[in-house]
């Protein structure tokens, strides 16, 4: 009886590694988020830093346009960590913090940046990571470019 319930217990931890697995951002996708980010803005005339981060916050994927500033690859790290750690786009969120004294403290927060350009990346309703664009001309076109990323990441599979 106990072998049997070992063996159920070493399943069900297999396949929740699988699915997660299936599911869960890599170099890969980061890559792809990456280039459909850059086509996006690229459509606008503007050249971009990207930065893509996984559901525990680290980066897998921090790339810039040369002819973008040094600073906007940063800002792309800190808009994607701000999406992924908030589960909203930086541009709702900044627009909400300054609208309401009761979240005015959010920008204080060290490591988020509530400036549009990050969005989250969901995938079967859950956030697995987050795609954050910089140097884009603007807040809504950061934000047009990532939601874009984020939102096609994975139908071109």
């Amino acid at each position: 009886m106990k072998l049997y319930h070992v063996s159920s217990l070493m399943l069900m931890v297999l396949l929740a590694k699988v699915a997660i697995a299936d599911t869960a951002l890599d170099l890969e996708a980061s890559e792809r988020a990456a280039q459909l980010a850059r086509s996006a803005c690229g459509r606008l005339g503007r050249s971009v830093a990207v930065a893509v981060v996984d559901a525990s916050g680290q980066t897998l994927l921090a790339s810039r346009s040369p002819d973008v500033g040094p600073h906007n690859l940063e800002a792309a790290r800190r808009k994607a960590y701000t999406a992924l750690s908030t589960k909203q786009s930086t541009l709702a969120l900044g627009r909400l913090a300054r609208s309401r004294p009761d979240t005015a403290a959010l920008e204080y927060l060290p490591e988020l940046l509530l400036l549009g350009g990050g969005v989250p990346v969901r995938h079967d309703d859950r956030v697995i990571g987050a795609v954050g664009v910089a140097g884009g001309g603007g807040p809504e076109n950061d934000d047009a470019c990532a939601q874009e990323a984020a939102s096609s990441l994975f139908d071109v599979r």
